[in-house]
């Protein structure tokens, strides 16, 4: 091989690398010098590439460099992106958790909102609810269960590991209803017709706490989630309680 055909050989090789598409002959030929054998110097470069980690392949009219198929699967790289519950997924996880095993419509009288499909979806993708079967009762509803995926990513061994009423109040989750009631009932009152305030006098003068709390300001939305929250902690509440009375403690 003669210095000129190595050299031009080199220019083509840094050509197809830098290139960050593949490349058709005419236009490789533009960034050679004149009179330049493309075709031949693109088989030979095929052939000192045969059994290297990466191939120079033909892909239609264009060529580029390709990672050797054998290496492949060696270099796939996988990514784990965290996703985050939304509030209605991790309030109908709580609600299983405790009320297990429950039906939609049951964790949607618990919730007080319709439940989304969306929403269970996302507790299946995470492995931490399955079906477990059907409810003996018209229509036949299927009933969800947490899995032993639940109970491992939380760190219990079983579902009477479950923090009780006791361990709730502790945490502060049971002693906030009260207040955020009160957030709950001054939204409710903030959007009021006006016409209505008059006939609802007596009622806020009766409401005491809540008219202390009702400058503090409550953000759109918040009767809302009020709601959903104290919903969420009166069936946890009334589960626990129940299964206290009948015989395995969380407390």
């Amino acid at each position: 091989m003669s210095e000129d055909r190595f050299q031009l050989l080199r220019l083509l090789e840094a050509i197809l690398f830098a290139s960050g598409e593949p490349m058709t002959e005419k236009t490789l030929a533009t960034r050679l010098p004149e009179g330049a054998d493309v075709p031949g110097l693109l088989q030979e470069l095929v052939g000192l590439y045969a059994n290297r980690g990466v191939h120079l392949l033909q892909l239609g009219e264009r060529w580029a460099f390709r990672t050797a198929p054998d290496l492949g699967e060696r270099l796939q790289t996988e990514n784990v992106v965290p996703r985050k519950l939304s509030r209605a997924a991790i309030e109908t996880l709580a609600i299983i958790a405790y009320h297990q095993p429950v039906t939609r419509a049951e964790v949607e009288e618990i919730r007080g909102v319709a439940l989304s499909r969306g929403t269970l979806d996302s507790l299946l993708e995470a492995n931490w609810i399955r079906p477990k079967g059907r409810r003996q009762t018209p229509g036949r509803p299927v009933t969800w269960v947490t899995t032993d995926a639940f109970l491992d990513h939380f760190g219990l061994e079983s579902r009477e590991a479950l923090p009780g009423v006791e361990e709730l109040k502790a945490a502060g989750l049971l002693d906030a209803r009260s207040a955020i009631s009160t957030l709950g009932a001054q939204a409710m009152a903030a959007v009021a017709p006006p016409e209505d305030a008059e006939g609802d006098t007596e009622g806020e003068e009766g409401d005491g706490e809540a008219d202390h709390h009702g400058d503090e300001g409550a953000g759109p939305g918040d009767d809302e989630a009020a709601a959903d929250f104290e919903s969420m902690i009166a069936g946890v509440e009334a589960t626990v309680e129940e299964e206290d009375e009948e015989g395995p403690g969380k407390g």
